[in-house]
């Protein structure tokens, strides 16, 4: 496995592989890695030849409270856990190297609307943040197949319109949502929770997915079910960030012509803000 700090000696490889006709696929990452992440890279796998893995925390898509400099690195047991699965490449640049005149100076990307809601609303900046180092990312990697998973499903969704917008030549996979056995989603902010809080914190996961079930059945509207999950989320201690039930294509409101729904959550248990979703099927109207 390769460990590639340069632009030059990552287009260096990436020649060497088109020109034997390899298929290269991409799992961008911030490193800390998890079973989640070796998930997406197992996928990956199976789609191509090669597989690179970035591991960059990338400062544009923190916020000015959010600490940069507090999020967990890991580098050499990342590295090692990639080497196990047989990755190809790990593209680990600097912050030099994604943004040579600094960030006041970077050319930025915006995803306008789907940018703008959820987590954008409570983040302002953050998925400009993620689509400008995305959209450089797949420059410099060039992949036929690039790799995220769902749980993020926001980040997924602005990543998707960004692509068919500004026509980049990659395919974008999502995978399902890696879980604890309780149901938790597993990330990495999951290592803030304490033990109480652990306990706590699938509570997301349960009362989501009967929420779910319940709109299919019918046996609550949309938003009834909204107020039964921040209902018994406040009940649990969290403090919500939202809970939104939308179209899960578009983030906007269910329809009379919405297909597939999603419920969309995040909140705050103690200190520590966790993200979950889960999506389902409306009836033919």
């Amino acid at each position: 496995m390769q460990i590639i700090y340069s632009l030059s000696d990552l287009r260096s490889a990436r020649q060497e592989w088109r020109a034997s006709n390899a298929t290269v696929a991409f799992v961008p990452t911030m490193g800390n890695l998890h079973q989640g992440h070796l998930n997406l890279v197992k996928a990956a796998k199976r789609m191509a030849s090669h597989v690179v893995v970035s591991i960059f925390v990338n400062p544009m898509q923190f916020g000015a409270n959010e600490d940069l400099d507090k999020y967990p690195r890991t580098f050499e047991a990342d590295c090692k856990a990639l080497e196990e699965l047989g990755v190809s490449a790990v593209f680990a640049p600097t912050p030099a190297i994604m943004y040579p005149n600094g960030l006041a100076q970077q050319t930025s990307v915006e995803v306008p609307g789907i940018s703008d809601v959820l987590c954008g609303e409570s983040r302002p900046g953050h998925f400009k943040g993620v689509a400008t180092v995305v959209c450089k990312l797949f420059n410099m990697v060039e992949p036929q197949f690039s790799i995220f998973g769902e749980k993020d499903f926001q980040q997924l969704q602005v990543i998707r319109q960004m692509v068919a917008d500004l026509s980049i030549n990659t395919e974008v996979i999502g995978i399902a949502t890696e879980r604890a056995d309780d149901g938790l989603a597993l990330s990495s902010r999951n290592q803030y929770l304490n033990t109480e809080q652990r306990v706590v914190a699938p509570i997301i996961y349960q009362t989501m997915t009967q929420s779910c079930q319940a709109i299919v059945e019918q046996t609550l509207s949309p938003d009834q079910a909204q107020s039964h999950i921040e209902r018994i989320l406040t009940e649990n201690g969290f403090e919500i960030d939202y809970v939104a039930i939308c179209d899960s294509d578009s983030l906007q409101s269910i329809t009379q012509e919405t297909q597939q729904g999603v419920i969309l959550i995040a909140a705050f248990l103690g200190t520590t803000r966790l993200i979950d979703n889960h999506r389902f099927t409306l009836s033919a109207k």
